[in-house]
């Protein structure tokens, strides 16, 4: 019988393969496409990238009870893309690792933190911080996608199904 951890468990695998195929399609963009305004919220595919490794250091702090990152949602961490790369693999390592240690238990406690962008106090069960962390990233990494049609014509499937038919998860 399939659990919300086994859901998140899935997310979180599912969220470290769709980044793999993202960046390897963003690998061979040239330096003026990588960092071109593109008219996405973050403007371009490094201002993305960048944003989503922001917020899954903030996400994960916060549903680990660590505290506050201090960044704002559009540092540029890394403006080298192989470093960015390199960090993406670290986090998406590390994401993985922190689902599959929650327990079931762990779902339905709650976290306290302020939200970066408003100071008012917020407390969230950790399930409800997973889910929307990980629809965040599929909508940023949507972003991204159209940002890659948009400068060469093609981006990579990351459809949840392609990952489940290839993954049996």
């Amino acid at each position: 019988m399939a659990t919300l951890k086994r859901h998140f468990e899935t997310m979180a695998r599912y969220n470290a393969w769709a980044n793999q195929r993202l960046y390897a399609a963003v690998e061979p963009l040239p330096d003026e496409d990588y960092r071109r305004p593109c008219g996405a919220f973050f403007g371009s595919v490094e201002g993305t990238l960048n944003h989503l490794l922001v917020t899954d250091r903030i996400w994960l702090r916060r549903l680990a009870g660590q505290g506050d990152t201090g960044y704002a949602l559009d540092t540029l961490l890394f403006t080298d893309f192989t470093r960015l790369q390199q960090a993406r693999i670290e986090e998406d390592a590390g994401i993985v690792a922190f689902v599959l240690g929650l327990s079931d238990a762990a779902l339905a406690t709650r976290v306290a933190y302020r939200r970066v962008s408003t100071p008012e106090p917020q407390l969230q069960r950790v399930d409800a911080g997973l889910a929307h962390w990980f629809n965040h990233q599929t909508h940023h990494r949507g972003q991204v996608h159209t940002q890659l049609t948009q400068l060469t014509g093609q981006a990579p499937a990351l459809d949840l199904l392609v990952y489940q038919r290839q993954h049996g998860d």
